[in-house]
């Protein structure tokens, strides 16, 4: 008998929104697991995961990796960690960088994944779309206040940066995010996971 994680997954699959990813062979990015107790919510894998088939599969997430204070074991481990892009999908190139995600792709799939996680224990809110989707009116006007004011957030969730290599500018000037933010990020982590 399926769970109801895996009738989810199957659903985003079918969904005629998802047509698309289906013709180009594409699976939905994400993984959860009755027993996580971090959810990481960021914003949509980038090509290179998407084509691998593996998160964070790139220098953004040997970083994030850095910032949580987890090995590869521990972050691909649906048990410990649950993650839920804003979409499940590689968007597609834009301009300037990636497309952001669909609007109403959280919508449809977030609730109904997280309510299978009763462990949950703390969400790690990376990047601005993540933040805005899920602190609403909470947000401050800018990404860079709304990290700024992490603690506003605790013990629940927490905001970061997106960890980006293309963000060194952002971390050149705003020190305090590696100074302050990480070590309370990986403390934090570290409770979660031992089941604190």
């Amino acid at each position: 008998m399926r769970s109801t994680l895996d009738r989810i997954r199957a659903e985003i699959v079918a969904h005629e929104s998802n047509a698309w990813a289906r013709d180009l062979g594409y699976e939905p990015l994400y993984a959860a697991a009755p027993g996580a107790r971090i959810a990481l919510i960021g914003q949509a894998p980038g090509r290179k995961a998407q084509e691998s088939g593996i998160p964070w599969n790139d220098a953004s997430g040997v970083r994030l990796r850095n910032w949580l204070g987890v090995d590869d074991v521990q972050f691909y481990d649906p048990n410990l960690f649950a993650i839920i892009p804003m979409d499940f999908y590689y968007p597609g190139k834009a301009a300037s960088g990636d497309l952001p995600p669909r609007k109403d792709f959280a919508r449809l799939w977030h609730q109904r994944i997280l309510a299978e996680l009763p462990d949950l224990r703390l969400t790690v809110l990376v990047g601005g779309y993540a933040q805005k989707y899920y602190l609403g009116g909470r947000a401050k006007p800018t990404l860079t206040e709304t990290v700024r004011a992490y603690t506003e957030y605790l013990p629940s969730a927490i905001p970061l940066v997106h960890p980006s290599p293309l963000n060194f500018r952002w971390q050149t000037k705003n020190p305090w995010f590696e100074e302050e933010v990480v070590p309370a990020l990986r403390s934090l982590v570290a409770g979660a996971l031992a089941g604190g």
